[in-house]
């Protein structure tokens, strides 16, 4: 078991993407690529990991296509 919470999440998660056959994206912000850093230190990530986006000032927020107002502070879906 990792010791770290996050990446024993990421572990979690990689293998249920990995059997379904399905890939995973993020949007961050103010985690500022956290959520990708930990994905990405999982070995063989690369198989189920597509893309991450980190978008952290206001303005690059209110310029990137997929952000919607209001969905921030923990409100992942």
């Amino acid at each position: 078991m990792a010791r770290d919470p996050l990446k024993a999440l990421a572990r979690r998660v990689g293998a249920h993407l990995k059997k379904r056959d399905l890939k995973l994206a993020t949007a961050e912000s103010c985690t500022g690529g956290w959520i990708a850093q930990a994905v990405t230190s999982v070995s063989g990530s690369s198989a189920w990991f597509d893309r991450g986006f980190v978008t952290y000032s206001d303005e690059a927020r209110k310029n990137c296509s997929a952000y919607v107002p209001g969905l921030s502070r923990g409100t992942a879906r």
